[in-house]
């Protein structure tokens, strides 16, 4: 796939400063885009996006995405020709900590990223970045969901980004491709790299343990999940993003998820993760905590009929990439010299 159109096109990403933002950000710098984010303050320590310096090679508002007129102050400063939309709070369970900052994040934001672009007169292509969890969860193992299956997620994070394509398709109609912007929605499924140091996600946990040297710490080594590595959603959005700006009939919303032989359970993920550590070990240590769901599958097959895509790495690759970046960083090496060899490796085969 030819991604040199982004060359010199101005990009705004918020959420940015989080995990897939960051490695948005260097995949954009890469291809030569001028990139603007906006998002809050990096929400862990370390971040990526502190271990990259993006705040020095990128034009960067640290604000709260409910703030409708910072936000339109960011836009009118940078005049984003593409946007796309990662800001949220996208944890499980700290959504059902919060759920009234879940909502505002999730939905507002939404509804204020999409007013932003309705006002400008630059930006051409907005895509939203959603979750494969806003689907009515049927917890059947055989059942992969594709895009005109019912959208009902079941606890705040997952509702609230349902809620969010909801918002997303109204202005879609009611406003913006009157104006000719082309606008998609994509359901992406969970992703694993290096430098993802959130809470409550099953290759962090791995990460922060062997870096401890403790046992990797398991609550539910039979939930299936497609788990694929961070660029394959990435350079996904990005085709989608572009695709649409050429031809707005390819506007839309898309599943972007691993093959079915890439949907795997948490316990296998752990075992692979460990023999390609070397030398790690887990156990399961049930906590009894809110309900998420056990069986999570994506149907691709629209995204594949439609741009000829495919996933580029399976699990096995996805998990070799993320422990190598892990041990780069923990040896001290330069990470960002590791992030662009990992996306020109990458690129090499989309």
């Amino acid at each position: 796939m030819d991604l040199t159109s982004y060359r010199g096109r101005r990009v705004l990403v918020t959420g940015i400063t989080g995990f897939k933002g960051s490695w948005l950000c260097c995949v954009l710098q890469n291809l030569g885009a001028e990139v603007a984010g906006y998002a809050l303050a990096p929400a862990t320590k370390p971040a990526l996006y502190d271990l990259l310096s993006l705040a020095d090679s990128s034009n960067t508002t640290i604000a709260d995405i409910r703030d409708l007129d910072t936000l339109q102050s960011a836009f009118k400063r940078f005049q984003p020709e593409v946007v796309l939309h990662l800001a949220a709070q996208p944890i499980v369970r700290d959504s059902y900590k919060d759920p009234v900052y879940t909502y505002e994040t999730n939905v507002m934001g939404t509804v204020n990223v999409c007013e932003c672009v309705r006002r400008s007169e630059s930006v051409v292509s907005f895509l939203n970045v959603t979750t494969d969890k806003v689907y009515l969860n049927r917890e059947n193992e055989n059942l992969a969901y594709q895009e005109d299956d019912p959208l009902d997620g079941y606890d705040p994070y997952s509702n609230s980004k349902s809620c969010s394509e909801l918002v997303t398709h109204s202005y879609a109609q009611s406003f913006l491709r009157k104006a000719g912007v082309a606008v998609s929605t994509a359901r992406a499924g969970n992703v694993i790299g290096g430098g993802d140091f959130s809470n409550d996600r099953i290759m962090s946990d791995c990460v922060r343990s062997v870096a401890a040297e403790k046992p990797i710490i398991v609550r539910n080594p039979t939930s299936t999940r497609p788990y694929q590595h961070v660029l394959e959603p990435l350079l996904a959005y990005l085709m989608i993003a572009q695709k649409q700006t050429e031809d707005i009939s390819y506007a839309g919303y898309y599943n972007v998820g691993p093959d079915e032989c890439d949907c795997v359970d948490t316990g296998s993920l752990v075992d692979l993760f460990c023999s390609t550590w070397g030398g790690a070990d887990w156990r399961i240590e049930a906590d009894g905590g809110p309900h998420e769901a056990s069986f999570l599958k994506l149907d691709n097959g629209k995204l594949k009929r439609t741009f000829g895509w495919s996933p580029c790495w399976h699990i096995d690759d996805a998990v070799y990439k993320t422990v190598e970046w892990t041990k780069a960083w923990l040896a001290g090496e330069d990470v960002r010299r590791v992030v662009d060899r990992q996306i020109d490796d990458y690129l090499k085969g989309f």
